[in-house]
């Protein structure tokens, strides 16, 4: 015992104690440094920030994998992106596959939607059209038919269009929702919306887990004063000029690694020594759920966005189709009794016509109250009721994939951009503290 007590003395004989102290202070503000500016490599900027150079494209096609990794790289590029924003299709993609797929299936979604107040919405906006789409369609195929008519006569075939509206919108929406996995594609709508909106994936991130990455970077300060103790006994015990650096490589690495640990880790609630271990943004599955929910349903899956990926998605062709062979009774029904008439003197061809005119000009106003903004805000409150409610019965294991997996790849560019970082604080360290770079600091 003595002879430890006698090495304890002489190393506190050769400590700078005024440096030691010094040290876990350094970390900790390097740590928090490290954590501000990895959230920062996380989200900003959006877009890609930085300059092409020749040659390095093709350079790129050969370097190891993890490196290809670097935005803007493969592109041939050097600058910077957002991690996040720069992942966005492939968040798109991890949000359908992990979390969208599991809350519902595309029948699911519609019906939220209540397919039967699509219809109504649609007629109320469609009827005040149809007078002039009749007229229209008519005075195009048939006009001289169509002004020989007595007023009264006319009035009574739009009468007749307008009489048979909500039933041919009804098949229409009805339709639409036995066909809708063949006509909608969330992955493809996901994906595209993110990739063409990466600001909204940064949205969904921040909005989600802002809590958890403002205590990531606090505790940034926190890991890093701890980490620094340690750090100062070996630098006094030694004193290497190289130790310091190296040993601020070990701290920047470290602290980012407890950092996302801290958010994410363990999925699961754990006791250890009785006291409740999980990650932290899983202790709030609940609210963040919510939140996520809102995103999606007023954002990305909503009336409106569905509306447009009907008609001009990959399977609009589809869509048109449909629709067009629904509405081509309409002609038959208004023309009444008088059908065999009608044929006959306009000649079959020409009737047939007028059908498809008519059915081809309805299909893109029997589509545009989708894209009503003010229903589409509506109906998504059914939506998001649906998704928050899938959200909150996830296991924790794939709530936090929600978040994580579009981001884990990368995760390697936080961790060495935390080295490069600590090993930077280690020679600022050295400069201050050994060479002198503040003439007459340290007091003596």
């Amino acid at each position: 015992m003595s002879s430890v007590l006698e090495w304890l003395g002489d190393w506190a004989d050769h400590v700078d104690w005024f440096a030691f102290v010094s040290i876990p202070f350094f970390t900790g503000i390097i740590g928090w440094l490290i954590n501000w500016s990895g959230l920062w490599m996380l989200f900003k900027p959006v877009s890609f920030h930085g300059f092409r150079v020749p040659g390095l494209r093709e350079i790129a096609g050969v370097i190891p994998r993890k490196l290809q990794e670097i935005p803007g790289l493969m592109e041939g590029g050097v600058g910077w992106q957002g991690i996040v924003p720069a992942r966005a299709a492939k968040m798109g993609s991890i949000a359908v596959d992990k979390v969208i797929a599991k809350l519902g299936t595309p029948a699911e979604f519609y019906s939220q939607l209540e397919p039967d107040q699509i219809a109504e919405h649609i007629v109320a906006v469609f009827r005040p059209d149809l007078p002039a789409l009749v007229d229209e369609v008519m005075m195009r195929e048939h006009p001289r038919l169509w002004r020989d008519l007595p007023k009264p006569v006319r009035q009574a075939v739009i009468d007749r269009v307008q009489a048979q509206l909500p039933g041919v919108v009804k098949t229409i929406t009805d339709e639409i929702g036995v066909h809708i996995d063949q006509l909608l594609d969330p992955k493809i709508m996901v994906i595209d919306h993110f990739r063409n909106n990466p600001e909204l994936v940064v949205k969904v991130f921040k909005d989600v887990g802002q809590r958890e990455l403002n205590l990531m970077v606090a505790f940034g300060f926190i890991f890093g004063f701890l980490l620094g103790v340690p750090v100062a006994i070996i630098d006094q015990t030694w004193h290497i000029w190289w130790l310091l650096p190296l040993l601020g490589v070990f701290v920047g690495w470290t602290t980012n690694l407890l950092g996302m640990w801290l958010i994410f880790d363990p999925p699961e609630e754990k006791r250890i020594l009785g006291i409740k271990v999980q990650g932290l943004f899983l202790r709030r599955q609940d609210e963040c759920a919510e939140v996520y929910a809102r995103i999606i349903a007023d954002d990305v899956i909503t009336l409106e966005r569905i509306g447009d990926f009907l008609m001009d998605g990959p399977r609009g062709d589809r869509t048109r189709q449909m629709i067009a062979t629904a509405m081509r009774p309409a002609i038959d029904k208004a023309a009444g009794p008088l059908r065999g008439a009608v044929n006959v003197a306009m000649g079959g061809r020409r009737y047939d016509s007028i059908k498809d005119s008519f059915a081809q000009e309805a299909v893109g106003r029997t589509i545009t109250p989708f894209r009503d903004a003010e229903f589409s805000r509506q109906q998504s409150e059914k939506i998001r009721v649906l998704i928050a409610r899938r959200t909150k019965e996830l296991p924790p294991k794939d709530f936090v994939e929600m978040m994580r997996s579009a981001i884990k790849e990368d995760e390697w560019m936080l961790y060495a951009h935390g080295a490069i970082m600590g090993a930077a604080g280690g020679f600022i360290h050295l400069g201050i503290f050994n060479w002198g770079w503040i003439p007459g600091f340290p007091p003596a």
